[in-house]
C-alpha cells in the first residue's frame, strides 16, 4: 500500500471545518469533565512526583483541536499549552478560553515538530488523534517530543482506538443524521488490520464534503513497547477513565508512560 507523505489529509483546514460540527457535536462537549477528572485521578495515582497531585499542573495538549479539553483544565487552575495544526480550530480555543477570562498558550505546529525541552508535568494525545502518519517512525517522533517535553516523573497520557477495540466493534459502514447533516461512513482493514480505511460523506444543503484517510491501529503491547523504546521507564494501560482493564469490556485504549 502506498501512503505518501504529499498525502497527509490532516493538513487540509476545509475537512476540519466541514466536519468540525459532527466530530464535536453537543455529547462531546459534554463528556469533558468526565474525561478531565479521569486524567486528574491518574495523575494523583501514577506521576512520580505526586506531591504535586492537587497542585497546578503545566499541561501540554497535543491535537488540542478546538480546545475543548484545555479550557477546561485551564478552569480547574492547570497551565495549559495547546498545539494544533489547524488555524481555525486554534482561533475557537482562544474565543473558547478568552469568554471564560483564561490565559491559555496556543501554539499552530505540527506535533512531530513541537518539543519544550522538561517543561511539563503532563503531555497528553487523546480523542483518537494518534497514529495519522504515513511513516509509524513520525508516531515516535510525536511519542520522543513528549517524553522530551516532560519533566522527570511526568506522564504523557495517550486515549486511541486499541487495534483490539477495532476488531471487535468494526462494522462496514453506517450513517446517522447530526448538526442537520447526514454523514455517509465506510470502513475497511488493510496490511492484515494495520490500517484502518475511513471514507466519509457529509451531505449537507444540497452540498457534498468527502475525505478518506487512514488511521495506524496499534495494539495495547505495540503502544507499550513504542513508548518504553523512546525512553518511558513505566507504561500502564487502561480501557476506560475509571481505570478499569484493559479487556474485552474495554471502551477505549489508554496508554501512559511515566518518565
Amino acid at each position: 500500500m502506498d501512503i505518501k507523505k504529499k498525502d497527509e489529509w490532516f493538513k487540509d483546514e476545509t475537512f476540519w471545518d466541514q466536519f468540525a460540527p459532527i466530530m464535536f457535536d453537543e455529547q462531546r462537549w459534554a463528556e469533558v469533565p468526565a474525561v478531565a477528572d479521569g486524567i486528574e485521578a491518574l495523575y494523583t495515582a501514577l506521576a512520580a512526583s505526586r506531591g504535586r497531585a492537587g497542585k497546578a499542573l503545566a499541561i501540554l495538549d497535543q491535537c488540542c483541536g478546538l480546545g475543548r479539553l484545555t479550557v477546561e483544565l485551564a478552569l480547574r487552575g492547570h497551565r495549559l499549552t495547546g498545539v494544533d495544526i489547524t488555524p481555525s480550530y486554534l482561533e475557537a480555543a482562544r474565543e473558547s478560553a478568552a469568554d471564560e477570562g483564561l490565559t491559555v498558550e496556543l501554539i499552530q505546529a505540527d506535533v512531530r515538530h513541537f518539543v519544550r525541552p522538561t517543561s511539563f508535568d503532563l503531555v497528553l494525545n487523546l480523542y483518537t488523534s494518534f497514529g495519522y502518519f504515513a511513516d509509524p517512525a513520525d508516531d515516535k517522533q510525536v511519542s520522543r517530543n513528549a517524553y522530551d517535553s516532560l519533566s522527570a516523573g511526568g506522564l504523557y497520557i495517550i486515549e486511541t482506538l486499541g487495534k483490539e477495540i477495532a476488531v471487535r466493534d468494526f462494522t462496514e459502514g453506517e450513517w446517522f443524521e447530526r448538526s442537520g447533516a447526514v454523514v455517509l461512513t465506510e470502513y475497511e482493514a488493510l496490511n492484515g488490520w494495520e490500517f484502518l480505511k475511513n471514507r466519509w460523506i457529509l451531505l449537507k444543503n444540497g452540498e457534498r464534503f468527502e475525505r478518506s484517510f487512514n488511521q495506524r491501529l496499534y495494539a495495547s503491547t505495540e503502544l507499550q513497547k513504542l513508548l518504553l523504546d523512546v525512553g518511558f521507564t513505566s507504561v500502564f494501560v487502561f480501557g476506560g477513565w475509571d481505570k478499569r482493564s484493559y479487556d474485552q469490556k474495554a471502551q477505549t485504549l489508554i496508554v501512559v508512560g511515566r518518565k
